[in-house]
């Protein structure tokens, strides 16, 4: 049974559907309808190309370079930027019905449903337009991005008269350098966005065609080639032409009342920095090859197979809140289309569903993504973090130039080289170098991959330490501190002993030490010295974590609770989020957080602090974060059910889930908050679930918010996939598939095996909620009946 809701999506458990044509809805709707599978993303438009709010193809890392603009210039500022292109566009079939064009602006769509399905892995739509002159045709299109065959893509078209014979003619093509306009208000962006692909090759033959294109700066090459199968009765005529930016397939049949035109339209899609023109057409060809090798059958059953493993490893069920459920669904499937073959490449803040943030990588991906894909396809994450290691030269020469030792990982990238423009939110920002740390020992305590420590984890990590070694230093009264430095919250730059900063640089430090102690073979392949290692074993426990005794709360960073208070009742509702209408100086010298900073420590470092040391910090932070940034609702929903203040656990968990799907943050047209979807899964598994990894053991401490009836989910560790379920008496826990797991359940260590184990929830009395700025507590979650 569905619902439908005010804002056009219908609320299913196993799809995203929209019912009826709402042009000015398609900007926020071809965001959420784009489909990927971490290598090709194509955004939802119609396959008509108009109407359309923002057309977008992306190829992970696949970019276009253009100058970083400097009022005035200093040393060590990144001196070019990096965006990514919207590449040669094979979504577009277009149709003429008795030479009418099928535009949804003109005429009447008296049916119109789109419905992305989280099962079979498609976007399938199904249309009845009238034409202006009366002609109706039923139109079902079907597409998808392969998670078995990397390079492709394919759409089904079908076309049926309705009423009366009719001529159809279907223009299907491969478009370069479609128009776009940019949001940027860098008009160095605006025109490396312009025009950016260079033809080099062209041709076509029958029903299929090839185009080559470079871009003008960066120098990357890239082919898209279709084909096409034909399904009519008889009469078909058709005509293939290419040029610089188009090729077109052009077919002309006529169809009797009762029967149908099928195209199927197969693409590849291929780019590198160093083949040649005729290596990459050769790789494009040869997956099409491919493609029409395994046919549109074959294809949707290799995608559904796919997804159904995908699902028994990492369903989240939550009965009592359908809209939730399918918020959280659509989060799991969208993470996975951004990571799924990704495969060595940037995963984007946006995935590839738009262009917003330039394409680039984040901090967002190792924190919030990776943690997810960790526990539910490891092959993903272990890719995603080989392609940080292949950037750890540029790593590397990023911290020769801040006059550090090792490597320092840049603020946002696609190619792994420094593109932030503002030096305190970006280069200051050292803490993105912990966090990839952070993320490889997560990996490697949940999978054993000893390959992968030897090849890649075991040089991030020491890398990563040498940096933080010649970062800080010691001061006189022997304590380690790593001061001028910016962490999480960007509301507070350039600050002294940031506690989540020393505190996941501490766990940076101690891992390293420990993996070069325990292999001498790799700290001797890394020529990592025994005093080397003494080094950070000392930094590591000297480390200062600054604490207010007056208070009784820690400092996000050094001075920061002698900082003067905002004025949040005096604060217009409309000058949020604050950056966009008050100076940088003066966010900086008051106590204001833009995301859980604080509140992120007390998650990912939670053994570092006690219990009523957490619910202080919690309540104290609550007070002053404003939740200018989407990732914090996921880490305050994690936190909030941690301290027993479940009704706000599920209202900042119901925030993160919907970010996109309300659009909270009036922006999703240039594409989805990958670490906000991340966040419905945080603030599930993390928070009413409790999960837990310190020192790589898993550990649990459930709760369930009175509002639902029942949370069950699925994780994998170390092969063994099982599931734990909370209801309102207790929690059960059993493996799937698998050997027996040591686990620990609200400090109770057991072992769980396929015989589900029961265990109780302890009841915990939380104290006062924690009040929220003036206007900015989260809207209160009241969940529709199911």
């Amino acid at each position: 049974m569905t619902e439908s809701f005010l804002r056009g999506y219908e609320v299913s458990p196993w799809e995203l559907r929209w019912h009826g044509m709402d042009v000015d809805a398609l900007q926020r709707t071809e965001s959420a309808f784009a489909v990927s599978n971490g290598h090709i993303g194509l955004r939802g438009t119609l396959e008509e190309a108009e109407p359309r709010g923002l057309p977008g193809t992306y190829l992970n890392g696949f970019y276009e370079q253009h100058d970083l603009p400097y009022a005035e210039t200093g040393y060590g500022y990144p001196e070019e930027g990096q965006t990514v292109v919207n590449v040669t566009d094979g979504k577009v079939i277009r149709l003429l019905v008795e030479d009418e064009p099928l535009d949804m602006r003109y005429g009447q769509a008296t049916d119109h449903d789109r419905v992305l399905d989280f099962r079979k892995g498609t976007l399938a739509r199904d249309t009845v337009w009238s034409s202006p002159t009366g002609r109706r045709v039923r139109v079902k299109t079907e597409r998808l991005v392969s998670f078995t065959q990397r390079a492709v893509a394919a759409i089904r078209y079908e076309v049926e008269p309705l009423d009366d014979d009719l001529q159809l003619v279907v223009q299907s093509d491969l478009l370069a350098n479609e128009p776009v306009e940019s949001d940027t208000r860098d008009p160095r962006v605006a025109a490396a966005l312009e025009s950016p692909l260079v033809g080099e090759y062209h041709h076509a033959e029958a029903y299929h065609a090839v185009l080559v294109h470079q871009t003008r700066k960066s120098g990357l090459r890239m082919a898209a080639a279709m084909d096409h199968k034909i399904d009519v009765s008889d009469g078909v005529r058709t005509h293939i032409e290419a040029e610089e930016d188009l090729a077109r397939l052009t077919i002309a049949v006529d169809v009797p009342k009762g029967a149908r035109l099928r195209i199927t339209k197969f693409l590849a899609y291929g780019w590198s920095a160093q083949r040649s023109v005729p290596a990459v057409r050769a790789q494009v060809e040869a997956a099409l090859a491919g493609a029409r090798q395994t046919g549109w059958k074959g294809l949707l059953a290799e995608q559904k197979d796919f997804l159904d493993d995908f699902w028994q490893t990492s369903d989240i069920e939550i009965d009592g809140d359908p809209e939730l459920q399918q918020a959280v669904r659509f989060a799991l499937f969208h993470l996975l289309q951004a990571g799924a073959r990704g495969e060595t490449r940037a995963l984007a803040g946006k995935g590839l569903t738009g262009p917003g943030y330039d394409g680039h990588a984040f901090w967002d991906t190792e924190t919030f993504v990776l943690p997810v894909l960790t526990y539910s396809m490891p092959d993903a994450a272990r890719d995603a973090l080989r392609w940080r290691h292949s950037t750890l030269d540029k790593a590397r020469e990023r911290a020769a130039q801040l006059g550090l030792r090792g490597a320092a990982f840049p603020w946002r990238s696609i190619n792994g080289a420094e593109c932030s423009a503002y030096w305190p939110a970006g280069t200051a920002a050292f803490h993105v170098s912990a966090d990839i740390s952070d993320a490889v020992v997560r990996y490697l305590n949940a999978t054993g991959d000893d390959e992968f420590m030897r090849t890649c984890g075991a040089e991030l990590l020491l890398e990563t330490a040498r940096m933080w070694s010649s970062l800080g230093h010691f001061d006189r009264r022997g304590r380690f501190r790593i001061d001028g430095v910016t962490g999480p919250d960007e509301y507070s730059a350039v600050a002294d002993n940031n506690v989540y900063t020393n505190l996941m640089a501490r766990r940076n430090l101690f891992y390293a030490a420990e993996i070069c102690g325990a292999h001498a073979d790799v700290a001797a392949a890394f020529e990592v010295t025994e005093d080397e290692v003494a080094q950070w074993r000392a930094a590591a426990e000297a480390m200062l974590v600054p604490y207010d005794e007056d208070l009784g709360v820690h400092p996000q960073s050094e001075g920061f609770l002698e900082h003067d208070e905002w004025d949040f009742e005096a604060t217009d509702p409309d000058f949020y989020p604050l950056l966009l209408n008050f100076p940088y100086f003066d966010l900086y010298r008051k106590q204001v957080v833009k995301q859980a900073d604080l509140v992120l420590a007390l998650h990912l470092c939670g053994d570092s602090f006690t219990p009523e040391e957490k619910a202080r910090d919690f309540a104290y932070y609550e007070a002053r974060t404003v939740r200018d940034s989407s990732l914090s609702a996921g880490t305050q929903a994690v936190v909030a059910a941690e301290v027993g203040h479940l009704d706000l656990a599920y209202d900042y968990l119901a925030e993160a889930a919907l970010t996109d799907l309300h659009d909270v943050h009036n922006n999703v047209r240039n594409g989805l908050h990958l670490a906000s979807l991340a966040g419905a899964w945080q603030g599930t598994v993390a928070g009413f679930g409790g999960l837990r990894d310190h020192g790589g053991r898993l550990t649990f401490a459930p709760r369930l918010p009175p509002q639902l009836r029942r949370i069950a989910f699925r994780l994998t560790f170390r092969g063994t996939r099982f599931q734990v379920e909370i209801d309102r008496e207790g929690a059960t826990y059993h493996v799937i598939t698998g050997e027996p797991l040591e686990l620990a359940h609200h400090g109770e260590t057991f072992t769980v095996h396929s015989e589900p184990v029961r265990m109780p929830i302890p009841a915990l009395d939380p104290g006062p909620a924690p009040a929220q700025p003036a206007g900015r507590a989260p809207a209160r979650r009241r969940p529709k009946s199911s």
